[in-house]
């Protein structure tokens, strides 16, 4: 029992740095060794179904999870880096116990009073950052899909809020929202543009 306690790994991953709307996602996981969960990948390896699966198998079986966000103010303040990096640290901070080491995807870092450590490809890598990672996919997708519901004309329902053709079209027809990020460049160009 003494070594399940300390080796309390925690991984942490973001989810939606690249769209052009709505809040950036973060989420950390501690897995429970004595749980093996199957199917572990990156996010966006996976089908929306079988995140949504694996969601639910994460939230009932872990020791400990926690998902957090930064919203378009805070990004458009700090940038998109600064706004994930926030968003790990306060889901992190938001655990019931503080985990013996935090293994984060990429190569930043938070700023936290525990062990940190980079890992680029870490989704793919470590599965306590996969379910992280899957965590915080589907908590965002959530998001983005209740701002459809204020805001119908942009299409969030269907990508989420990523630069895709159907988005920039909304865009250029319906100016900007008040969860677009002014500071992603196809958002500031239509401001420069009087399209707001």
């Amino acid at each position: 029992m003494s070594n399940l306690w300390f080796n309390l790994i925690c991984g942490v991953d973001e989810s939606g740095r690249g769209p052009l709307a709505g809040p950036v996602f973060a989420a950390c996981v501690v897995l429970n060794p004595a749980y093996k969960i199957e199917g572990l990948s990156d996010s966006k390896k996976l089908s929306e179904k079988k995140r949504n699966v694996l969601t639910h198998i994460i939230r009932a079986h872990s020791l400990a999870w926690a998902i957090a966000s930064a919203s378009v103010e805070e990004i458009n303040q700090l940038n998109i880096l600064q706004a994930s990096l926030l968003a790990m640290k306060r889901a992190v901070e938001s655990l019931p116990f503080a985990p013996d080491k935090v293994l984060v995807d990429g190569s930043h870092s938070p700023r936290l009073n525990l062990p940190v450590h980079t890992i680029v490809k870490g989704d793919s890598l470590v599965p306590e950052i996969s379910a992280a990672s899957i965590l915080a996919k589907t908590a965002r997708d959530a998001e983005m899909l209740t701002l459809h519901k204020s805001f119908p004309n942009y299409g969030f329902d269907q990508h989420k809020g990523y630069p895709t053709k159907k988005h920039i079209a909304a865009l250029q027809m319906h100016g900007i929202s008040a969860v677009h990020r002014s500071s992603f460049s196809p958002v500031r160009k239509l401001i420069l543009y009087g399209r707001t």
